[in-house]
């Protein structure tokens, strides 16, 4: 009864919950349930990915050529880095370390803007090129129509003069079927990155409760919420980077 008491008072019990245990249950059980919307929100995107490009293997294959390898790998990194932070972010917070826990958050907040700004330059690069799917979409590429077979060109225009010089039908086709690759990479990615932005949003927020002692022992829940939440977007870029990178990248030569 005591403990029971003692709990209640707790200055982050909420008044539905009869102790801190029964209010622990209670978030995971939704941060579960909100991963597991997310998770189905995400994987019907790789579905439509992966059904396009099962029908259109070589405008895939050479739309992701387009794509920065080097940063992405980069941006692979960062996560994982961010992923062990974020982490020790978590055993500060249950060891009541909270010098640790504020220094650890810091450096998660600060790889998470590293990659968003990677991102901000990956994204300005496609904005440049021409590469966002609408009226002004351009991507180089030479266009066989007697075997079928298309190759990247990295000269600026080569997409007009491939379409005029092979009458335009399979070469407008191609194009179409590109810019389905970067739609698809600009929604998975875009909606990553938010999904990066409201995280980094709830490191600041952990931060400054983090220096006003509001974490211990007995109460950390939000911070390994907020952990189990930058872990699930950590994965889904783990996959985003091969499926938009890597595959098909070969069939360029």
């Amino acid at each position: 009864m005591h403990s029971s008491d003692h709990a209640a008072h707790h200055p982050a019990l909420a008044h539905h919950f009869q102790d801190l245990d029964q209010q622990k249950d209670a978030t995971w059980l939704a941060m579960w349930v909100f991963l597991g919307t997310e998770i189905m929100f995400f994987g019907g995107l790789f579905l439509a990915y992966i059904v396009y490009r099962s029908s259109y293997p070589d405008a895939f294959a050479i739309a992701s050529n387009a794509l920065n390898v080097n940063m992405g790998l980069g941006n692979t990194f960062v996560l994982i880095i961010s992923s062990f932070t974020m982490a020790m972010s978590v055993y500060s917070a249950q060891m009541a370390q909270t010098g640790r826990l504020v220094v650890f958050l810091i450096l998660t907040l600060m790889l998470g803007c590293t990659f968003l700004g990677v991102k901000y330059f990956e994204y300005k690069d496609k904005f440049d090129s021409h590469l966002v799917p609408g009226k002004h979409f351009d991507f180089a590429f030479h266009h066989d129509p007697t075997t079928g077979a298309m190759s990247h060109d990295s000269h600026e225009g080569a997409s007009t003069k491939a379409t005029s010089e092979h009458g335009g039908g399979h070469s407008k086709k191609a194009l179409r079927e590109i810019q389905i690759f970067f739609g698809l990479y600009f929604a998975m990615t875009g909606l990553h990155a938010f999904h990066m932005i409201i995280g980094a949003g709830l490191l600041i927020w952990l931060i400054v409760l983090s220096m006003k002692g509001r974490f211990s022992r007995e109460y950390n829940s939000p911070v390994e919420l907020v952990g189990l939440y930058w872990h699930f977007v950590d994965i889904v870029w783990i996959f985003l980077f091969p499926l938009l990178y890597l595959i098909g990248r070969h069939h360029n030569g």
